[in-house]
């Protein structure tokens, strides 16, 4: 039977967080916590000077400088996102699929959220034609499209998208006149910096783009929620500034003020964070090479993953075999597997799929599963893939595909 109990599945009470590092608390970042236990004093809305200056020297490194008024901090990027949707008004454009956590903010607000299809080679980015079809949609409509959410390295795909594609969405964007989000969460961990050309949209269009990063995708533990925004210059950049400010007032959104010391030390990016973070990178670089190959060579489809800690599955391909399971859509799609894994495995659906589209995103966190001292291992080991419990929960997930494959074969009918 299918699913008639839709609880803990809603559209908005439900969604996957942010794939975890599986790693445990570098301890710098703790001692610096631990240090401002004690400090009672609340944080200012949008962040202490310290911690924003700390934010512009993160994105002066990166050639996007920003000065300390145009930046804002807040518990987390949806809580910033919220309030940007909030201050732009008008209707938003998101890619299809993308993370989970950008149409539900839309929607709490009333606004309406229209997906755009993404190029074959990568997510998170629309295609330019699909983006100006969509628009012109829906004005005819009478729609007002006015923001675009947009990630040049992608979750829920995992995928970084080629400079060349960003121009074109960018430039149709500008031609419509619409105002860019870029969520860049994911920058930091690329896992071939050497051979990927990152490029960010605000280095294209810096009077239009907004750029966030929640600091749990390569610098702070997820459970210390901290963000924070590069607002464009000029005039319009600074009323939008304040506008936002003015919704995080209103929602009590303030970075807790040990998390906020914790996280103006990793925005400084000194050498135990820089170092932990580049060990971290390489470490889940490899563990999704190896969850890639396993999937891949079950007869799934997946793109090579190439920043982030997961990967984006298509199990169409095993329709067949799973149908014999009772499984027809993403939704039981994502409780067969996660109850097969022993691990989250969100459906496409919840990060604007097709219901129907047997996709998955798989999170590289879980497979490090251990002791504190074996999961820092992992960061230590030349080949981790060879440590026993690391290789144990790669021998079970492969072998759930491998189930999937041989069920399949089975099932193929005869030429």
């Amino acid at each position: 039977m299918r699913r008639t109990d839709p609880e803990g599945h809603g559209p908005v009470r439900y969604g996957p967080a942010l794939p975890g590092d599986g790693l445990p608390v570098l301890p710098a970042l703790a001692d610096v916590l631990a240090a401002h236990t004690r400090h009672a004093a609340g944080e200012p809305v949008g962040g202490a000077p310290a911690l924003r200056d700390a934010a512009d020297g993160y994105w002066t490194r990166r050639g996007l400088p920003a000065g300390r008024d145009r930046v804002a901090a807040a518990p987390g990027a949806p809580s910033l996102l919220l309030a940007l949707t909030a201050a732009l008004g008008g209707d938003v454009l998101v890619p299809r699929p993308c993370a989970a956590w950008w149409a539900p903010y839309a929607r709490l607000l009333g606004r309406p959220a229209f997906h755009v299809a993404t190029p074959a080679e990568c997510g998170g980015v629309p295609d330019s034609a699909a983006l100006l079809e969509t628009v012109r949609r829906v004005r005819a409509e009478g729609g007002d499209p006015r923001l675009l959410v947009l990630s040049v390295a992608d979750d829920p795909t995992a995928t970084v998208a080629p400079p060349e594609l960003v121009h074109e969405a960018v430039e149709a964007a500008q031609g419509e006149g619409l105002h860019l989000i870029s969520d860049e969460t994911w920058r930091d961990t690329l896992h071939g910096p050497r051979g990927t050309v990152l490029l960010s949209p605000a280095e294209m269009m810096p009077d239009r783009v907004t750029v966030v990063t929640d600091l749990a995708g390569a610098l702070l533990p997820p459970g210390w929620p901290a963000a924070v925004a590069r607002f464009p210059d000029g005039q319009a950049g600074q009323a939008l500034h304040a506008r936002v400010l003015d919704v995080l007032t209103a929602l009590g959104a303030t970075v807790a003020g040990p998390v906020a010391a914790a996280a103006a030390y990793a925005l400084d990016e000194p050498e135990p964070v820089a170092v932990r973070r580049a060990a971290a990178v390489r470490l889940h670089a490899r563990v999704a090479a190896a969850a890639h190959a396993a999937v891949v060579a079950a007869g799934a489809v997946a793109r090579p993953p190439q920043a982030g800690r997961h990967l984006y599955v298509d199990l169409g391909p095993l329709r067949h075999a799973l149908g014999a399971h009772g499984v027809g859509d993403a939704q039981e799609l994502e409780d067969f597997l996660t109850a097969r894994l022993g691990m989250p495995a969100p459906g496409g659906h919840r990060f604007g799929d097709d219901l129907g589209a047997l996709r998955v995103r798989l999170s590289t966190g879980p497979l490090l599963a251990g002791t504190d001292e074996e999961r820092t291992e992992c960061l230590m080991s030349p080949a981790p893939l060879e440590l026993p419990h690391v290789q144990r929960a790669l021998i079970s997930l492969k072998s759930v595909f491998d189930d999937l494959r041989d069920d399949a074969q089975r099932w193929e009918p005869p030429r």
